[in-house]
């Protein structure tokens, strides 16, 4: 057997892998969201017939003498750059520059590490932001996967308070409580009347034990199931009878919002109260970073893995917002959970993960109200099937010629 049937056997299968690419490039041409794959050929092994040598006195040099044995497939890149945008609901969202979304299921922000940036990577990547709260009351993504970012855990002077940890979005709680009405009586005078108001309940980083300095701090993750910090004679959403201060936050109902939208200049997600129709900033939307956006894993389903080949991922915040909010990294060391008597908790209660670093976001800027587009070009797309068809019919065409030649060989003894 010739070398040629074995480089054009290499070449069928290198063109049918870029015929693979394209034809993936081509199905997604209406793929929000879709980055287009490139495959780039390299040649193949070569066999080293005569070597090279450097010219003498009396006779020039000598080029090597080498025969190639095909071709390979190099790499098959991703080009990660943006193209069009689609319209789209209020909710949408679609970033231009380099970032990525954060998603993950619930349970990965027990993993995520503050001091240990690899803990990061075990979030999921994504370019479409179709966004929408479902009934659970977490922000998901169109696969119900829970979006990250940075909760709001209270309200100090009328700002938000936020917290650094990174943790699925999810909408506050709400109570009814009893509050003295102004009216008046049928005579005119200024009277109060009972009756009942919603007050938002944020979940918060930080219970106190205790009064004054000996209060101690028990820092945890941004759970549902922390006491809500406000006074007395509650009254349950759901019943209309008063509580006390040991009924958890999950007892209490999600807030109901009029309406919701996403800022674009910093991420914020607020939401306008059912009752009252007033503003309530819920969070803030988290963007991820590598250091080369070209070099994130592919998954499926739009999504894409920091790995080593992506570099490092790095959380920031649309328009360095940390900033302008003030972010207190009360999370910003490892603690654990204390036990009713004030003591750490050994019972299996995990550490508690300290807070995140949080960057700027450089040139990443968002936009709502819209989707991102596929960055396919067809028209790119279709003259590549062309040339790689043609190369395919070029390389079987040396297989043709090659078994004729056998054939003539073989019959050279008849």
């Amino acid at each position: 057997m010739t070398g040629s049937m074995y480089a054009s056997i290499a070449g069928l299968r290198t063109h049918m892998q870029k015929l693979s690419v394209i034809g993936n490039n081509v199905a997604n041409v209406n793929t929000e969201g879709y980055k287009k794959q490139r495959t780039v050929f390299r040649d193949s092994v070569y066999s080293m017939y005569t070597s090279g040598s450097n010219g003498t006195e009396v006779i020039g040099g000598i080029n090597p003498s080498q025969i190639g044995y095909g071709s390979r497939v190099g790499s098959i890149d991703l080009n990660m750059s943006s193209s069009s945008y689609n319209p789209g609901s209020p909710m949408d969202c679609a970033l231009t520059g380099d970032g990525f979304f954060l998603v993950g299921d619930k349970e990965v922000a027990k993993s995520i590490d503050g001091t240990d940036p690899n803990s990061l990577k075990s979030l999921t990547l994504t370019r479409v932001g179709d966004f929408q709260f479902k009934a659970d009351g977490y922000l998901c993504d169109g696969n119900g996967n829970p979006v990250y970012g940075f909760l709001v855990t209270g309200m100090e002077d009328g700002k938000p308070v936020v917290s650094d940890q990174l943790v699925p979005i999810r909408k506050p709680r709400w109570e009814k409580v009893p509050y003295d009405r102004p009216a008046e009586d049928e005579n005119g005078n200024d009277i109060t009347v009972p009756d009942y108001k919603y007050e938002i309940r944020y979940p918060t980083d930080i219970v106190e034990e205790g009064e004054g300095d000996d209060a101690d701090a028990v820092v945890g993750p941004l759970t549902d199931t922390k006491k809500p910090q406000h006074e007395d004679n509650r009254v349950n959403s759901s019943t209309g009878e008063k509580t006390d201060n040991e009924t958890l936050m999950k007892d209490l109902d999600l807030a109901e919002f009029s309406s919701i939208s996403i800022d674009k200049g910093s991420g914020a997600i607020t939401g306008y109260s059912r009752e009252g129709n007033e503003p309530v900033i819920i969070g803030y939307l988290a963007i991820g970073s590598v250091s080369n956006p070209n070099g994130v894993t592919h998954v499926g389903d739009s999504y894409y893995q920091c790995q080593d080949g992506a570099g490092d991922l790095r959380i920031c915040m649309l328009g360095g917002a940390q900033k302008e909010l003030g972010i207190t990294n009360v999370n910003s060391y490892m603690c654990q959970a204390l036990d009713e008597d004030g003591n750490p908790a050994d019972d299996g209660n995990p550490v508690y993960p300290a807070g995140t670093a949080i960057l700027g976001t450089g040139g990443t800027k968002m936009m709502t109200g819209f989707l991102e587009g596929p960055n396919v070009d067809l028209a790119e797309e279709i003259s590549a099937l062309i040339t790689t068809q043609r190369g395919y019919q070029a390389n079987t065409r040396i297989i043709t010629v090659t078994d004729s030649m056998l054939e003539e060989l073989v019959n050279m003894k008849r």
